[in-house]
This record gives C-alpha cells, structure tokens and sequence, in this order.
C-alpha cells in the first residue's frame, strides 16, 4: 500500500517511504547506477515513523534550505520494482511529488492499481474527438478548433487548424505543450508565449499561400511534470541549478511529454505527414517514432531577453536544441 506524501489526507505514519533515485542521491542513498535515472524509485527506511508532515520535505528539495537536517535513513531492497516504477509514473502524471510512505498505518481503504491499468490510462488509441467548430483568432478567421478527449482523462488537447485543410499541401504543424506561465501571464522565464504566437503568425502566412497549418495545444504543463512541480523546478533555478537538473533533484523526467497523444490527435485529423515548426530534433525522432512522417523541421527564429537567455542556453547546450 502506497500513500502519496503530498495530497493524502489523515493521520498516516510508516518508518518506510518510496522516493525517487534522484532524492536518494542528494540525502545520500543511491548507488550511481540508481541515480542514473532520477525517476527510478528507491525504499527508505527511517529511524521514527514519519508522517506526512515530516515526510514532505524528504520528498521537496525546495524545502532543503528551510529544513536542512533529515534523517537518519536506511535504503532497503525493492522488491517490487515494477509497481514502484508505475507508481512514479502515477505521480508525475498527477503532477504531485514522487514520493509515498509505504505499508502506513491507519491509511485508510486501499484502491487497487496495477501497471497494466496505468498501460491502459495512457494508450493513445483511448483518444478520440470529443467535438469541433469554427473558430476565428487574431492571426486567421478562418481557423477551426477541435477538441480531443480520452474517457478516463479529465486533460482535453485542443488543435487549431488554420488555412483550409488538404491533402495536397502537407501542414506546418507545431506541437505546443501547455504553459500558463508563458502563454497566459506573459512569462519571461521560457519562450513558449513567443513560440506560440510565431506558431500562429506562420501558419497564418502558410494559409495566406494556400497551405494550412496545425496547432497542437497540448494539456502537458512544465514538459509533462505539471504547474505545481514545474514552479518548485523554478524554486530551484533561483537557487542556481539550470532547467535540466531542477527536474533531477524532483525527482522527474527532463522530457515526460507524450508524443504519441500528438501523433493520434494528427491522426484522427487525418494527417500522416507534417512539417514540424520546432528547433528540438528529438520531437522530430519522436514524433517519427509514434509513426508520424516528418517531411521537414522548419525552426523558430526567436529573440532572447535577460530572463531566458540561461534556459535557452541549456536547452543548446544540454538537450540538443539548435538555436541560431
């Protein structure tokens, strides 16, 4: 039984607790091969039964200035590395911390889940769309939005199609990951707001010379990790770590989108090839991956200010991005 740290309600205590490899390693409990892979899961054992108040910041390495000492902790055999795996999984999708105390006491009833449910929930065939219309925005009146939707998932992924849609042009698609941050509140850390706005003003030329282009707006908040995590990733920068390793020490993937939903939703829209508005080549590898064809990455041709320049820099430097 495994109790998420983060969101349980109640009174719960255990001496043992599952948190990721990443976390380990900073407190001292990882092998290397382990934190190879900072979303591996690795069991603690604490010298007093933790509750979820003590738990927390174990698990947020937010907390570490304001909570410096912790433990003393034991890592103890996995016996069961494959529901652990499944539930890191389950986390991150929650956007909630990767961490559960184990076996508690007074945990309440236990809901069953196993690594087969979590295979169904994120089966992109499970997608279909919900419903579409007419929809003029600022840069094309002539747009149509469509809205997908799975029955178990509450996320809804939108496309904007723009232009007249045929078979004769291939598209100038760009798959945009949520950013309230950036789209919404005219963040200046990242550059998804700019990265979506020359998405549109691109497709809208490519309309203009009759082509067409797709808008892929996808519910995957901070790269897959979600809205609350992607800000404690933020916590982190300001401490002086760089995008990539603020998602290490959560505990998280650097890249947990997922590309297939893009490659169904192109799909269901009847689309098989594309030509991808990204500077990423792994989206290109990944969206071919997912059986989508790309006939050619068109890059984003963005400036840099003050407050982005780092980010950008790791992206270059680290994840592979071709910034001119």
């Amino acid at each position: 039984m495994l109790l998420p740290v983060e969101t349980a309600p109640g009174e719960a205590r255990s001496k043992l607790a599952l948190i990721s490899a990443a976390r380990a390693a900073t407190l001292k409990l990882a092998n290397q091969r382990e934190a190879a892979d900072p979303h591996t899961a690795v069991l603690i054992r604490a010298a007093e039964p933790l509750d979820l108040a003590s738990a927390l910041p174990i698990a947020d390495p937010a907390l570490d200035l304001a909570v410096p000492l912790k433990g003393p902790f034991l890592a103890e055999p996995l016996q069961w590395s494959e529901e652990a795996a499944a539930a890191m999984e389950l986390a991150r999708i929650a956007g909630i911390l990767p961490a559960f105390l184990v076996a508690p006491d007074a945990a309440g009833e236990a809901v069953a889940v196993t690594p087969a449910d979590l295979a169904a929930f994120l089966d992109p065939r499970a997608i279909t769309i919900a419903t579409r219309a007419r929809l003029p925005v600022a840069a094309c009146e002539g747009a149509e939005v469509v809205v997908f939707r799975s029955p178990d998932d509450i996320r809804e992924h939108v496309a904007l199609i723009v232009g007249r849609q045929t078979s004769e042009r291939v598209p100038l698609v760009r798959l945009h990951s949520e950013c309230l941050t950036g789209d919404i509140l005219g963040s200046l850390r990242c550059d998804c707001g700019p990265q979506l706005g020359g998405a549109l003003t691109a497709m809208a030329e490519e309309a203009k010379g009759g082509g067409w282009g797709v808008l892929l707006y996808l519910r995957q908040e901070g790269r897959g990790i979600g809205l609350v995590n992607k800000l404690r990733a933020y916590r982190l920068q300001d401490q002086g770590f760089d995008t990539l390793e603020a998602n290490r020490r959560l505990g998280l993937p650097a890249e947990a989108r997922d590309f297939p939903v893009a490659a169904r939703m192109l799909e269901l829209l009847g689309s098989r090839e594309v030509r991808l508005l990204t500077n990423n080549p792994a989206k290109v590898a990944a969206l071919e991956a997912a059986g989508m064809r790309v006939a050619e990455r068109v890059p984003h041709h963005l400036p840099t200010n003050p407050h982005n320049e780092a980010y950008l820099a790791t992206k270059r430097d680290q994840a592979g991005h071709l910034l001119d």
